[in-house]
């Protein structure tokens, strides 16, 4: 199963969720929430997903490995590095929130798969649906288990299932932190929304980014809080940042083509990361200084990034696609 995690994701399923549900009895695609599947099938749903994520809190990587589809298994290295990452966060009570039953009959037009669990409105999504859209998706039965897990501190893991020769395999797999820095994802929308009430709009921005990342338990998942998240985004998307297409830009008396800006957890602290293109970065001696001349320059330019970030990630990315990285604290951006 492939996903893509981007915004135009939750563009399209605020499109298309109206529209889309009355094609949906003809495609023959359905959506069931827990307390709509039948006993038999829900305990064997949410008794696998406890499976993985027994699994996971054990570390074993290689039974998670042998309990997936084929595709997947083939292709484990991702999962392996999130098990290990993650493992201590998954050892403690769990509980399951949500669990959805995804049945696609045949083939969706386009290979575009579109699901929509619960009652839609006029707008869309309401505070008791969800919406699911998985490019190249086979037909098939799918389940997805989002289970929250309590501890020293809070973890999500959400588990996709593919039935599979009369099992449940392993599909996909999601963990992540509910809380960073101490906060959650409700505290970083606030926090957004304060820096958008202050002109800070590259930090209002970033923000609601990281906030609706954290409150999608998977990046093909909408919701009314995720469409609402998207929307005030869409509001303070800033034009001198590369949020979805490459830009130039001016910085430091030097033109610099920006490849991508976005946030990223470091040691539990949010962090800014921005790429940029570089015809060279074998002279690392070299790259390090024009990384560390763009950071200084960034910081000048918006001083706003030194409010909402305790460091910055710059990384120069060769034609090739290989890249050399530099990452300063704030304070240490002189």
């Amino acid at each position: 199963m492939r996903t893509s995690s981007s915004w135009s994701v939750l563009r399209g399923l605020a499109f298309f969720a109206v529209s889309l549900l009355l094609a949906l009895p003809v495609l023959g695609q359905s959506c069931k929430e827990a307390g709509e599947m039948d006993p038999a099938t829900r305990s064997a749903i949410e008794g696998r997903a406890r499976e993985f994520l027994q699994m996971s809190a054990r570390g074993d990587a290689a039974g998670l490995r042998a309990a997936s589809i084929p595709s997947v298994a083939d292709s484990f290295a991702g999962i392996e590095q999130a098990v290990r990452d993650n493992q201590p966060g998954l050892n403690g009570p769990a509980t399951i929130r949500k669990a959805y039953l995804l049945e696609q009959p045949a083939a969706a037009p386009g290979g575009r798969a579109e699901f929509f669990c619960g009652v839609f409105g006029a707008n869309g999504n309401t505070a008791n649906s969800a919406g699911f859209v998985l490019p190249n998706l086979p037909p098939g039965r799918y389940a997805l288990a989002i289970m929250d897990i309590s501890g020293a501190k809070p973890y999500m893991l959400s588990v996709v299932l593919q039935e599979m020769g009369g099992a449940w395999k392993l599909a996909g797999y999601y963990a992540k932190p509910a809380q960073i820095a101490g906060h959650d994802a409700d505290w970083y929308a606030q926090k957004a929304r304060e820096y958008r009430q202050k002109a800070q709009l590259r930090n209002a921005w970033f923000y609601f980014w990281q906030a609706r990342d954290m409150a999608a338990a998977v990046p093909f998942m909408s919701t009314l809080k995720l469409d609402k998240l998207y929307e005030e985004a869409e509001q303070v998307r800033p034009s001198d940042m590369p949020t979805d297409a490459p830009i130039n830009a001016e910085l430091g008396g030097r033109s610099f083509k920006l490849i991508a800006a976005f946030p990223v957890v470091v040691n539990d602290q949010l962090d800014l990361v921005v790429k940029y293109q570089s015809q060279d970065i074998s002279n690392t001696a070299q790259t390090f200084q024009d990384n560390t001349g763009l950071m200084r320059a960034l910081v000048a330019k918006y001083p706003e990034l030194r409010e909402g970030f305790s460091a910055i990630v710059v990384r120069a990315v060769a034609p090739n696609g290989e890249d050399y990285g530099t990452l300063l604290a704030m304070k240490d951006i002189k």
